[in-house]
Parts: C-alpha cells; sequence; structure tokens
C-alpha cells in the first residue's frame, strides 16, 4: 500500500485530533493514530475510549485502499519539522513496516495492527438532531466553559448543560458559586431535549471551531453525541443524570442596579485584589451615589487597597463581598463595553449582564457573594 500526501496539511490534521489522547493510556493501542485509505480519502481517528475524533483529508496519489495503526507521539514529532513538501507513505499491511519518504530522507516505523482499535460508537434510532452554526457554538462554549466545575461527588455539574427548545438554545454551566446562561436565538431545534457536554470534549471541539466555517451537524441521544465539522467528526460519551434547575436560583426582583465600565472595572480589581487575603481573596464593593469603591485588606499582613470608580448607581447604599478571581473570570468573559451588575441585598447572589448583548444572544452571569467581616 503506497500513498503520497501533504505533510502539512497532514500535520495540522494529526495536531488537531491528537489532544483526544491521554497522556497514560490503559490500552496501548489508544496511544495510536488508526490510518484509513478508501478511495483517496485519508482518514485519521483517535479514541480515548470516551471520546472519540475522525478527521479527512484527501491525498496526492494512492495504489491501493488500506488500513493501520502508528504510535502517535513518535509520527506527529517527526513532521512537524519537515517543512512543505510531498511525503510518500509505503506500508507493508502483513508485517505493518512503515516508510516515509521525504525530500532528503526516510522515517521508518513498525505500525500497529488495525483491528485492536476500538470500534466507533453508533448513535441509537432516536437520536436528536440539531444544526448550529459553527461560531455560534463556539460563543457559547467559550462563554460557558469557565464556569465548569471539577466535582467529583456531583459529575453533571462538570460540564456545559444545553438545553434545546423549539425557540432557542441555552448553553449553561456552573460551580456552584458562579453560573452562566448563553441564550441563542439563532439555533433551536425541533422540540425539547437536552443534554451535558463534558469539558474535555468541550475543550476538543473549542479548538476545532475557531478555524471553521458554516454549519455543525449535532446529533445525540442518551449516553453520546456526535458533532460533524466540515473535516472533522468527533463522538463523546455525555454526562448521564439529571441538571438542576438553573433558572430558580437566578434571583429575579434586584432592585439595586449598577452600570459601569467593565475594564476598568476589572483593572480596579486586578489591583485591588493584590492586597486581598491569599486564602479567600476576598473583595468588597461599596456602592453609594455614583460611585464603587473597591477594596480589600489583608489582616494577617495588614496591608490594604481600595479604589473609586464612577459609575451609574440606582439603589440604596451597601457593601458586598466576592472573590475577586470568580469576578474577574466573568467581567472577561463578557464582551461587551459597559456591564449591568444587579443585587438584592448583601447575601443574594449578584447577576451580571452585558448592556449590549449580541446579536441574538442572551448573555446572563451569576455570582455568589462572600460574607464580609465588618
Amino acid at each position: 500500500m503506497k500513498f503520497v500526501v501533504s505533510s502539512t496539511v497532514l500535520s495540522s490534521h494529526l495536531q488537531a485530533v491528537s489532544r483526544v489522547i491521554n497522556s497514560k493510556n490503559a490500552l496501548p493501542i489508544l496511544d495510536c493514530f488508526l490510518f484509513e485509505l478508501q478511495d483517496g480519502t485519508l482518514s485519521v481517528t483517535v479514541s480515548d475510549s470516551e471520546t472519540t475524533m475522525v478527521t479527512s483529508l484527501e491525498v496526492v496519489e494512492s495504489d491501493s485502499d488500506g488500513r493501520f495503526a502508528v504510535v502517535a507521539r513518535t509520527l506527529l514529532d517527526a513532521l512537524k519539522e519537515i517543512p512543505e513538501q510531498p511525503l510518500t507513505f509505503e506500508v507493508n499491511l502483513n508485517t505493518l513496516e512503515i516508510t516515509v519518504q521525504y525530500q532528503n530522507g526516510t522515517y521508518n516505523l513498525v505500525g500497529q495492527n488495525a483491528d485492536e482499535f476500538p470500534t466507533p460508537v453508533v448513535l441509537g434510532d432516536g437520536a436528536v438532531k440539531v444544526e448550529m452554526d459553527a461560531q455560534v457554538l463556539l460563543n457559547g462554549i467559550n462563554r460557558a466553559l469557565f464556569a465548569t466545575a471539577d466535582d467529583e461527588l456531583r459529575p453533571v455539574m462538570n460540564g456545559i448543560y444545553f438545553d434545546i427548545t423549539a425557540e432557542d438554545i441555552t448553553m449553561v454551566a456552573s460551580d456552584g458559586h458562579k453560573l452562566v446562561r448563553c441564550k441563542t436565538l439563532a439555533a433551536h431545534g425541533s422540540e425539547r431535549a437536552a443534554f451535558i457536554l463534558p469539558k474535555k470534549p468541550a475543550n476538543l471541539i473549542k479548538n476545532l471551531l475557531a478555524k471553521e466555517q458554516g454549519t455543525v451537524h449535532l446529533e445525540f441521544d442518551d449516553r453520546n453525541a456526535s458533532f460533524i465539522l466540515e473535516n472533522y467528526r468527533m463522538v463523546c460519551r455525555l454526562i448521564e443524570g439529571r441538571y438542576p434547575n438553573y433558572n430558580s436560583v437566578i434571583p429575579k426582583n434586584n432592585p439595586n442596579k449598577i452600570t459601569v465600565d467593565r475594564l476598568q472595572l476589572i483593572g480596579a480589581l486586578r489591583r485591588v485584589s493584590i492586597f486581598s487575603s491569599q486564602a479567600s481573596s476576598l473583595i468588597k464593593l461599596r456602592m453609594e451615589g455614583n460611585r464603587i469603591v473597591v477594596s480589600a485588606q489583608d489582616i494577617d499582613f495588614s496591608t490594604s487597597a481600595e479604589e473609586m470608580l464612577v459609575c451609574q448607581y440606582a439603589g440604596t447604599p451597601m457593601s458586598i463581598g466576592f472573590k475577586s478571581t470568580f469576578l474577574i473570570d466573568i467581567l472577561n468573559n463578557i464582551s461587551a463595553e459597559e456591564v449591568f451588575i444587579e443585587l438584592a441585598d448583601p447575601s443574594r447572589a449578584g447577576v451580571i449582564i452585558p448592556v449590549e448583548q449580541e446579536e441574538n444572544e442572551d448573555l446572563l452571569m451569576l455570582l455568589m457573594p462572600m460574607m464580609l467581616n465588618d
């Protein structure tokens, strides 16, 4: 079996799918790329037993079809060093000896038996199908991913919840301290459906979507989901379980409303949080008139800082405490120039909304407060 392929095209496709491979695998075959050549199209498959990704590329020429597996790390590192040029692969499918010829040299490798590779998961007949624009899906995942949890006791919190209706699709993530709800009106399903996408495949699909235009075809059943892009296909195991009712934790009546410049507030938080207690990262926001005073102190080291910002504030004077790192994360994941911060009282969650929403998007973030000592 012999085929010729562009070195940079092959290398970029292998790099994109190689992120699926775990650093330590129970099965040695999961350290490999599975190459399958059929009718001039080369498919490369990788798997960690829960997530499988396939990429396809056209070869320049080939003499026959076949399949073999090869250790991923060796091939990836070898191809990184080769500039753009044709690579000729010659594979003996009986002995699994692989020869890769390039302009001034040759690589010799030994392949693995392709039949040992796990068979791909097939979704059930009742799978729900949804189509989404690649950039709409990317925006939703980007907004929500940082708020997912790492909680062994509540695995449903360790992913992004997709809540699909006939009008819209809402992506939700929460770790119990912060919550993101990103609703897009630019995509919808044909019926009410939902699934929880784990963090690893969410990260993998995010990296692919950055270079993708067009439509993503999404299918899912009770256990697995499939994302089909132009040159990639990913099938992953979903998190099973019931996601909490996220709407019930969002406080409805918030009479105290702040409008503030997002970048100015991030700058003040970064400067002042240096002086907060390392254990808690607690910062205090004091709203009065048309100003916010951002302050922090570390009693153990007798350090403190405060900074005043101009804002528009409608409400009674109040102080509320937040974990600075969480508040900075939330503000960094909003793109609007100004944000609304809506508060009920110092013991209830603060709701943070962009003043200008993106087109066809309804974004809301929520942060639980921390107890103030004074």
